[in-house]
């Protein structure tokens, strides 16, 4: 009888377990990850890399994951400072009407731009998306064009877009590569991450009343390092899902598209993230914070100064991978003053085998005065 119960006290712990932990955690230690959706990418951030493609280039139906080139056209308007966070939109009825998930706003009211934000990068608000998006450019029409315009500049050739929403229409499409590039564009946004790491929060509206905000992207909850993403769910697209996470200063973004429901596309996403995490690493090439050379300064009042590259710059290779990547500079001898602060001098290349994968820009990390009348008199009469 005693082993009877503790056989069942730990089955009980087991099952528990499961339940607590929906997300499944198996690592994928091998070279190949076992998937059953439509399309499929893992990419490296730093790069744009490709590390595991199923179909990355095949025409889909992604459903709310549209609503990443929404965030990111509003994500836009924040950076040139056409809104911020507490800017007040008045909602329409057309957008108060949006079917599908939403968050209940109320027409011909004021709510602020932020709140709006929050709402479609929390909740995919469909409502919240088409309000931004009539603030925006005028109408939900015109805000396409503009979705179909910075497709064109990010080089998402397979991609294009009827509406902000992802509601279904005929004619609209995208792809696991092109949904990659999209987040990556989304997560260099430090407000995207403001809310997307938020899993659980509420909408206060104008009239006082409350709308529960649950993040979709579970994997914010349930996967170590995730900070974004996007879903989408329709009977059309089937369950989708991109999301970004960064362990040991690399950032993956995982696709999926197509799965066949909503827990099948979180566990192959932390397939997919694992198999990243457990295959490759993070290579430092050139490093920002540490100076690469000192100059000579002609005619400034100091007679050094130290040289910087203005970025860091790394590659993601496999583990145990011994490639060596060849490091140049182009930079003249010495710098006349005055320089400023961030003025290029010249310029670090990063190639392998020939190929170049990276120039950047060689900076001053201060400003160099030039030497005045006195200033020249004082050196004469010191070295004299």
């Amino acid at each position: 009888m005693k082993k009877f119960l503790i056989i069942m006290i730990m089955l009980c712990l087991t099952l528990s377990s499961l339940v607590l932990s929906p997300i499944s955690a198996l690592a994928e230690s091998g070279n190949e990850v076992d998937l059953t959706c439509k399309s499929a990418c893992l990419v490296d951030y730093a790069s744009g890399n490709m590390l595991y493609s199923h179909n990355p280039k095949e025409h889909l139906p992604i459903a709310s994951m549209v609503k990443m080139m929404t965030i990111l056209l509003t994500l836009e308007q924040f950076d040139n400072g056409s809104i911020n966070e507490d800017t007040l939109i008045t909602t329409t009825e057309n957008a108060s009407s949006m079917g599908g998930s939403q968050v209940f706003i109320d027409p011909y009211v004021d709510y602020s731009a932020g709140d709006l934000l929050k709402s479609v990068v929390m909740a995919s608000a469909n409502d919240a998306s088409v309000a931004l998006a009539e603030y925006i450019s005028g109408s939900e029409k015109a805000f396409v064009v503009k979705m179909n315009d910075k497709a064109k500049e990010l080089d998402m050739l397979d991609t294009n877009y009827v509406n902000c929403t992802g509601l279904p229409a005929p004619e609209q499409y995208s792809c696991a590569q092109d949904c990659a590039v999209v987040l990556k564009e989304v997560a260099e946004h430090e407000l995207y991450h403001k809310y997307s790491t938020i899993w659980m929060d509420e909408l206060v509206h104008p009239s006082g009343r409350k709308t529960e905000l649950v993040n979709t992207n579970r994997l914010i909850r349930y996967y170590e390092g995730c900070d974004g993403g996007k879903t989408g769910s329709t009977n059309e697209a089937g369950c989708c899902l991109s999301a970004s996470a960064k362990r040991n200063n690399m950032r993956l973004i995982s696709v999926i598209i197509g799965a066949q429901n909503s827990q099948t596309r979180f566990n192959e996403c932390t397939k997919l993230f694992n198999y990243g995490f457990a295959n490759y690493e993070s290579r430092n090439i050139v490093d920002a914070s540490k100076p690469v050379m000192n100059l000579k300064v002609s005619k400034g009042q100091q007679d050094n100064v130290d040289i910087y590259a203005k970025e860091n710059y790394a590659v993601v290779v496999k583990k145990g991978d011994k490639t060596n990547y060849d490091v140049t500079f182009e930079n003249p001898v010495a710098i006349k003053a005055p320089t400023k602060q961030d003025d290029v001098i010249g310029k670090v290349i990063v190639s392998n085998s020939g190929n170049v994968l990276k120039e950047i820009d060689l900076v001053v990390k201060s400003n160099i005065d030039a030497l005045s009348l006195k200033d020249c008199f004082d050196k004469v009469v010191e070295t004299w």
